[in-house]
């Protein structure tokens, strides 16, 4: 989104700029969250809001109807279908340089670490092969990492049924269409799994482990949109509870009026960063600790479709659900031992043959060994934040040193802005990230050819 949103600056000057994008997948656009060429994985967010572009809300809509796919056009596509309209956006910019001037330049391959050269005016970015880019900024689009390996299981070598990444390709075909599967967590990502699972056939017992026993919330059609009363009620709370107290107090006068509460919450969306921002450092570690599980099934929500489904495997007894924290992962027998404990209860133990991890991404900058990250983390240009969401940046998304310096040259957008933003992983905030950070780097381009 960056890259397109950088062809279409407007032309104050003609840029000399080169934009290399390094993506080491298959095409350049898809990336982790819509590569898989599963149609049974949904978006979980109507095609009516999954614009590439702010300014031109229908867009994918209309590409969703030039491409003869009306059929979600009001609905839930694949996101199979989403990850082909982010690839042609890319491929036109890489086809052919655009009006202003900007060429862009695609490195099927990985960033292997990165360097801020003496001059303190460039970088350098070294790739597997060895080749080096010199560029004057670089931007950390990295998206999400895959949960640890040892979050759960130390010793895995001995586990080899044990599968902390379900993302990681292949993952459900090394299950057997009869053996169990313990999932971890009861999230989007879970539902997904399930959803593969029933795809490809598999007959088995699953089983749900969730430490609070929640699913996402549904998604449901409301008529009218719930009135703003961010400016008026919300604006420079800076307690959990006191934000708390207002948005209950709206969804009981929704309620009472015959409207659906997830109106009163889609209404908070354009200012939820601002609510995030307004709480003091142990304000949002109390949000963390009390109300963030809470926060994630009522606004991360799942299609109806997918809902169903679930519903339909816990009525036939297929699918189980237990309630409880995952204590420990062993070898056992012919599978995997977890063993769970539900608070003030004695331990107890699960057993199958294989056990996926659906608890999320890792969003420690501190813990992740990426040696791309490692190289900045090492050298104190990048520094995780103190809630371990991601990445200490200033306003535009530059990153602060371990001095708390701001470079003129690093930039991140994305999951990494959590600390910034907490709500930092969809699209409508990712295109209006991808949108300003191309405004600001325009803004020093030009800054740059006046100077000159």
């Amino acid at each position: 989104m960056l890259a397109v949103q950088l062809a279409r600056l407007p032309m104050m000057v003609r840029y000399t700029c080169d934009v290399h994008l390094v993506e080491p997948r298959l095409a350049p656009g898809p990336g982790l969250a819509y590569t898989a060429r599963r149609p049974e994985y949904l978006m979980n967010v109507q095609s009516q809001y999954l614009s590439a572009f702010p300014d031109q809300p229908d867009h994918f809509r209309h590409w969703l109807r030039t491409n003869r796919n009306p059929d979600c056009e009001l609905d839930f596509c694949s996101r199979q279908s989403y990850g082909r309209y982010l690839q042609q956006l890319i491929g036109q910019v890489l086809e052919w340089p655009s009006s202003n001037g900007i060429r862009c330049f695609w490195h099927a391959q990985a960033a292997v670490a990165a360097e801020i050269n003496a001059d303190q005016q460039t970088g350098l970015v070294r790739l597997a092969d060895g080749t080096t880019l010199t560029s004057n900024y670089i931007i950390l689009a990295l998206g999400n990492f895959p949960p640890l390996k040892s979050a759960f299981a130390p010793a895995l070598p001995a586990l080899p049924g044990y599968h902390h990444n379900p993302w990681e390709q292949g993952v459900l075909h090394t299950i057997g269409l009869d053996e169990t599967v313990l999932l971890l967590g009861s999230g989007l990502t879970a539902i997904d799994v399930l959803l593969g699972l029933r795809a490809d056939g598999h007959r088995g017992k699953i089983t749900i482990v969730s430490g609070h026993g929640r699913w996402p919330m549904v998604h449901q059609q409301y008529q009218e949109p719930y009135p703003s009363f961010y400016a008026t009620e919300l604006a420079g709370l800076t307690r959990v509870a006191a934000v708390m107290q207002v948005i209950r107090r709206h969804v009981g006068m929704a309620a009472e009026a015959g409207t659906d509460w997830r109106a009163v919450i889609d209404s908070l969306r354009p200012h939820l960063g601002l609510i995030w921002a307004a709480w003091p450092p142990e304000e949002q570690a109390r949000f963390l600790r009390h109300v963030a599980g809470y926060w994630s099934v009522i606004r991360h929500r799942s299609p109806p479709q997918n809902a169903e489904v679930v519903a339909s495997m816990l009525a036939d007894g297929v699918l189980q659900e237990e309630t409880g924290r995952v204590r420990g992962l062993a070898a056992g027998g012919e599978g995997v031992l977890v063993t769970v404990q539900q608070a003030r209860q004695p331990h107890r133990q699960l057993t199958a043959a294989h056990v996926i991890n659906c608890t999320g991404p890792l969003l420690d900058y501190s813990r992740i060994s990426d040696s791309f990250v490692q190289s900045l983390r090492d050298a104190g240009q990048l520094c995780p934040d103190a809630l371990r969401l991601g990445i200490k940046t200033d306003e535009h998304g530059a990153l602060l040193s371990s001095t708390g310096s701001v470079s003129p040259i690093l930039f991140t957008l994305g999951p990494s802005r959590r600390p910034a933003y907490y709500e930092s992983t969809a699209v409508p905030e990712l295109r209006e990230q991808a949108a300003k950070l191309a405004k600001e780097l325009g803004q020093r381009l030009v800054a740059t050819a006046t100077a000159i």
